[in-house]
């Protein structure tokens, strides 16, 4: 039926030349209400689980790593929740801007080191350091959302450290 509207209307050439990102992101129709619940819901499983993640982290022996797997299972959703807001592709775009791309790289990095410290390697300590960077760099990423507060916080070091 969508191809037959197409052709009626004369978008046939059209929807053949976007790519699969295009297409994807016009599927995702949803109203605002839906995302906005959807942002929410994401968020909240986010801050439970990044929660959660500290509660079980002084159980003996596995709280370490439960608190790593809840903790960067957070950050995933609570970075996905904004999708819901903006759709998948606006905030992929977004995340990969000059602002942001530093922090959204370092964050990711740190993200899957932090996982490889804690099953593979089997270094808590190192896993740890990687979910405090983690950490700064989410903070730093949502701080860019934010038009100025990036400078003025880097201003504000500057003068205490002198």
């Amino acid at each position: 039926m969508d191809k037959l509207k197409s052709v009626l209307s004369g978008e046939e050439g059209r929807t053949q030349d976007r790519t699969i990102l295009q297409a994807a992101n016009e599927a995702s129709t949803l109203g605002w209400g839906t995302r906005v619940k959807g942002f929410v819901g994401c968020f909240v499983i986010g801050c439970v689980c990044t929660l959660l993640g500290v509660c079980v982290l002084f159980i003996p022996k596995i709280g370490i790593t439960l608190f790593i797997v809840f903790y960067s299972l957070g950050n995933v959703c609570s970075l996905c929740s904004t999708m819901f807001l903006m759709g998948p592709v606006k905030q992929l775009k977004r995340m990969c801007d000059k602002t942001r791309a530093l922090a959204t790289t370092i964050m990711l990095t740190c993200l899957v080191l932090t996982l490889c410290a804690a099953f593979w390697w089997k270094n808590f300590g190192l896993a740890l350091l990687f979910c405090i960077l983690q950490l700064l760099a989410f903070a730093w990423y949502g701080l860019s959302y934010i038009p100025f507060i990036r400078d003025a916080i880097l201003k504000m070091m500057s003068m205490c450290i002198k």
